[in-house]
């Protein structure tokens, strides 16, 4: 029998949890907002770790490319002085206690510099070359050779003995190794003693040859610093009138007979040479790594060294200079890289919001009928919130996890010597840091939470009328937005003004790097207010025409929501980022081009590997008939030609180029380049060359001339001494620039009118691949050097800063282009119920399918138009209204200026750039309003025509 239930008791509520019931009613919209959540967190925290690989591999790969002399940290001081007794002297240069020196020196090195202890090197050298008095050594202008005298330690670990044996000898009978370059070059064997000058005795000190070494590896650290000690170099000096030639080398003195080298002519110095590790270094350490090197070379790190090398120790290096470099093409491409990062957070940001305007329109009924029944603002919130927190959150969480473990930190790469205490110092090379990522991940995902709920109480904060209009035609701009609009357009303009003047340039100035989008959002809403207009112009002519769909698609674009303005911003915006984008992308390649053509003068450049190289006769002709060859220009240059000077010109350039070339074919490829174009017959034959006119020294040849040497020469006729011919000339155009040289300086002539006419250079036009003239080329000879503009212009992308600040302009592109998309596809949806129930209801009035797809296809004609013209107008604008303030000099070649042939690589609009992206925003935009239209045809209406439905 069952209890009977007391007064007291209630009965138990039918709870249904409000977050699942609400995810359960609408799998599909959870899913697409968690899809777009975790992309777009994604991006946001993959971008600052992606920025932080790039600039950590730029960072090594400036100091791993970078030759070994520049690279090495070298601290030198004077030996022990003449004040003590010569075995005190001798005992500070012992081998041992250099070795103690170097260790103590290697733990003063500062953070985060770290030293790689297998190639640090210490021991004594002479800083000034001696002589080798010995007769039977090789004297090739009667000069005597000159020698280094140096005794680097560890030479066992990096030689290997091939003949004889190794040194060992006393300060008394010093003993030395060469190599075997140096040993065929000087006539040396084991056995042989040279002999040096002696300070303060006559007899000159005698250094015995024990044997011969081969270096392991002539690249690394040890032997590449100073390239001498492993092979000989003729050297050549002015004696006179004369120019005479020399042979320097080095002999491989014997640690223990270091001290004998303080009785030489050399000036002997203490030397401790550290080779830096960059595997540990990361793109944060730059400026921790400049401290360092500063305090090292003259700060409170040299003073603690001087205290264990003695007062006299002095820090040198080059790396200082790499890393002052690199931090400035990161200083210079950073602000550069934050335009596209502004530009496509605006767009994600916008896209964000319009995905809440969404769900809030589907569900406005609903929320309408909780708050009529008495739900607070407040409850709907935070129900809202919960709601979204279970969708949002873990998207995020899942999106921050994917951008760490897919955007790693470079490895943490070893210096091409391989040693291990280098591969030691590389495995404690920290990892990127998270907090930029979770902070950036963190800023969308609180985005993506507080949009659906601020809306929905926003929207429901006070009661509405049912079926009330909210028209873009019919509304008008509240105080509120005047206001906000202005201030933007306060911002806009300071931003451009700030750009203009000072430039990407200025250091964490955030203001100056989202100008493009500050414009783009005043012309959005510039856009957004004039929209009205160009509905009323075509409302009449419309309203003539025959059928009822022009009409009615127009009526229907004009009676869109005035709330529904995101679509039209988001594209605005997403067209602009990718305009200047694109733009980026085009003026860094133009640049790279016309630098690489600048350097070789056409597609292909033949001269020799010496100035004044005569070409083979026949090459030419074998060139010009090299597979894909279209043209060549034979070309004679000879450099520093002494130029006269007017009596009112000034004094310099002293000396300039002289080109000769022919006409017809300089011509050609003057106009192809656009450098220098000229007419042909501005060089005219004067039919006087050859060596039978060598006589007549008073012809006068017309030149072409650049500016400064122009000026120097005046409009008179100035006689000019060359090897080619002793002639005069006469300036008849001026030309800033030509193909044959990248230098500012030259003179053009005639290469008929040439005493000793004899081409130098072939510029040869067409082929792109090198294989084939080269191969024509060292068949006529072995001494002549092919270039290709190609690979010349492949050279300029060497840097990983470049390459990563490309690839994330790139994904800036691509990302926007794909938030356009979603965004002319959030706003054909939350128009969809609407336009289905019109459908369904003109189809009962005789409206075919085929023009519903042009009704629902011409509705959504004119805002996309609108947002591909304004976006169109406004990326043409932004472009050259920025460039003053943009030099992609340092993106587009990762060096200073002046290292390349071009003085800037300024910005410009790029034509694909703009109206590609245009064109596919109405195209995509018209397909998918077509695609809507075939697909609410191909159902029923009845549920759409049922009474009592929303209107």
């Amino acid at each position: 029998m069952p209890r009977p239930r007391l007064r007291s008791e209630k009965p138990a509520r039918a709870a249904a949890p409000w977050v699942r019931t609400r995810l359960r009613t609408a799998p599909w919209a959870a899913a697409f907002l968690a899809l777009l959540v975790l992309v777009t967190a994604y991006l946001a925290a993959a971008l600052p770790r992606a920025v932080d690989a790039y600039e950590t591999e730029g960072l090594r790969h400036d100091i791993r490319t970078a030759a070994a002399r520049n690279s090495v940290l070298e601290l030198t001081a004077s030996p022990p002085g003449p004040e003590l007794d010569p075995a005190e002297r001798e005992a500070g240069l012992a081998p041992a206690v250099l070795k103690e020196q170097r260790d103590k020196v290697r733990a003063l090195v500062p953070e985060p510099l770290r030293t790689d202890p297998e190639q640090s090197v210490q021991g004594v050298r002479t800083v000034k070359r001696v002589n080798g008095l010995d007769p039977w050594l090789p004297r090739p202008d009667g000069l005597q050779p000159e020698f280094v005298l140096s005794s680097p330690s560890d030479l066992t670990r990096h030689a290997t003995l091939r003949e004889g044996r190794l040194p060992a000898g006393t300060a008394r009978a010093p003993e030395a190794v060469v190599t075997p370059k140096t040993a065929a070059s000087l006539r040396l064997k084991p056995g042989s003693v040279v002999h040096v000058p002696s300070r303060g005795i006559a007899e000159p000190i005698s250094v015995t040859v024990t044997g011969i070494v081969e270096p392991r590896g002539p690249g690394s650290p040890y032997w590449a610093v100073e390239p001498l000690l492993h092979t000989p170099a003729l050297a050549a000096r002015q004696v006179g009138l004369e120019v005479k030639h020399y042979w320097q080398a080095a002999l491989l003195v014997s640690p223990t007979s270091a001290p004998g080298l303080l009785d030489t002519t050399g000036e002997p110095e203490v030397f401790v040479r550290l080779m830096p590790t960059y595997g540990h270094l990361t793109g944060r350490d730059t400026d921790r790594l400049a401290a360092a090197l500063d305090s090292a070379a003259a700060g409170p790190d040299l003073v603690r060294m001087r205290q264990v090398v003695g007062p006299t120790g002095a820090l040198a290096t080059e790396l200082d200079t790499i890393v002052d470099s690199y931090r400035a093409t990161r200083d210079a491409i950073d602000p550069v890289v934050a335009v596209a990062v502004f530009g496509i957070g605006a767009v994600a940001a916008v896209v964000l919001a319009m995905t809440g305007g969404l769900f809030v329109t589907r569900r406005d009924g609903e929320l309408a009928l909780i708050r009529s029944r008495g739900a607070s603002l407040t409850g709907i919130g935070l129900r809202l919130l919960g709601e979204t927190s279970a969708v949002v959150m873990p998207a995020t969480a899942l999106a921050f996890w994917l951008a760490v473990a897919t955007v790693r930190a470079p490895a943490a790469d070893a210096p091409a010597t391989g040693s291990a205490g280098a591969a030691a110092e590389a495995a404690g090379a920290a990892g990127i840091p998270l907090l930029p990522s979770l902070l950036a991940a963190s800023a969308v995902a609180l985005l993506a939470l507080l949009v659906l709920p601020l809306r929905a109480v926003v929207r429901h904060r006070r009661p509405r009328l049912h079926g009330g209009r909210d028209d873009l035609l019919t509304a008008r701009p509240s105080a509120r937005r005047t206001v906000i609009e202005l201030t933007l357009l306060v911002l806009a303009v300071g931003a451009v003004v700030s750009l203009r003047l000072r430039g990407t340039g200025a250091s964490g100035d955030h203001l100056v790097s989202a100008a493009p989008v500050l414009v783009g959002l005043i012309a959005a809403m510039l856009l957004i207010r004039i929209y009205p207009v160009p509905l009323r112009w075509l409302g009449r002519p419309v309203r003539r025409l025959r059928g009822a769909v022009g009409p009615l698609a127009l009526a229907r674009a004009g009676r869109s929501s005035a709330a529904g303005t995101l679509p039209l911003l988001a594209l605005v915006l997403a067209l602009t980022t990718a305009a200047f984008g694109g733009s980026v992308l085009a003026g860094v390649a133009e640049a790279r081009d016309r630098a690489a053509l600048v350097a070789t003068g056409a597609d292909a450049r033949v001269d020799g590997s010496v100035a004044w190289t005569p070409l083979p006769a026949g090459l030419t002709d074998a060139v010009h008939g090299t597979a894909g060859v279209r043209d060549v220009a034979p070309v004679q240059i000879e450099y520093g030609v002494s130029l006269p000077y007017a009596e009112d010109a000034e004094a310099r350039p002293t000396s300039a180029p002289l080109v000769g070339v022919e006409p017809d074919s300089y011509t050609r490829l003057a106009e192809r380049s656009g450098t220098g174009a000229f007419p042909a017959g501005l060089l005219a034959s004067t039919g006087k060359g050859g060596p039978d006119v060598a006589a007549d020294t008073q012809r006068v040849l017309p030149v072409i001339a650049s500016p400064a040497v122009a000026e120097r020469l005046g409009d008179a006729p100035q006689d000019i001494v060359s090897a080619a011919g002793v002639f005069r000339v006469k300036v008849v155009a001026v030309r800033s620039a030509t193909p044959a040289l990248s230098d500012t300086d030259f003179l053009l002539v005639n290469a008929a009118d040439l005493t000793h006419p004899a081409p130098t250079t072939l510029l040869v036009t067409g082929p792109s691949n090198g294989a084939a003239l080269r191969a024509v080329v060292k068949a006529r000879s072995d001494a002549l050097l092919v270039s290709m503009r190609t690979e010349e212009r492949a050279g300029f992308v060497d840097s990983p800063i470049q390459s990563g600040a490309e690839r994330i302009y790139l994904g800036a592109i691509g990302a926007g282009a794909g938030f356009a998309v979603v965004a002319v596809l959030l706003s054909l949806m939350q128009s969809a119920p609407e336009r289905t129930v019109l459908l369904a209801r003109l189809r009962t009035m005789g409206l075919t399918r085929k023009q519903g797809r042009r009704l629902l296809g011409l509705e959504a004609v004119p805002q996309a138009v609108l947002a591909a013209l304004g976006g169109t107008l406004v990326g043409w604008a932004t472009v050259p209204l920025l460039a003053p303030g943009i030099d992609l000099f340092r993106l587009a070649f990762a060096t200073a200026p002046g290292m390349v042939p071009l003085d800037g690589a300024p910005l410009r609009a790029d034509p694909w750039s703009l109206l590609v992206p245009a064109l596919a925003v109405v195209l995509l935009t018209g397909a998918a309003a077509a695609g809507q239209a075939w697909w609410a045809g191909r159902k029923g209406s009845i549920k759409e025509l049922r009474a009592g439905d929303a209107r």
